[in-house]
């Protein structure tokens, strides 16, 4: 399911995104919900909602059957919440 959702997204979710500068990514499924994070512009637009719920989950849900609920993934990563710290800290040198 993980691999259809992934082909769903690069084949028709993403040239959609892309006419606005963004994508998307998904995240993780866990009991039939496929989790995904918007990128690029998208990530952060106030409108990121809406988006998910006119296209990426009517995309997601026609294209995989078994997918219960597509929900946006409004984490951050680890990875970028560390470079956050260590530059509060002084750490980062230009």
């Amino acid at each position: 399911m993980e691999e259809a959702v992934r082909k769903v997204l690069r084949e028709q979710v993403d040239p959609v995104l892309s006419e606005h500068f963004g994508g998307s990514q998904l995240t993780k499924i866990e009991d039939g919900v496929a989790y995904v994070k918007l990128t690029g512009a998208c990530a952060g637009c106030p409108s990121a909602q809406d988006t998910l719920e006119e296209v990426v989950k009517d995309f997601v849900m026609g294209g995989v059957p078994d997918v219960k609920d597509v929900v946006l993934d409004t984490s951050v990563s680890e990875d970028l919440l560390d470079m956050a710290r260590k530059i509060l800290r002084g750490e980062m040198k230009e």
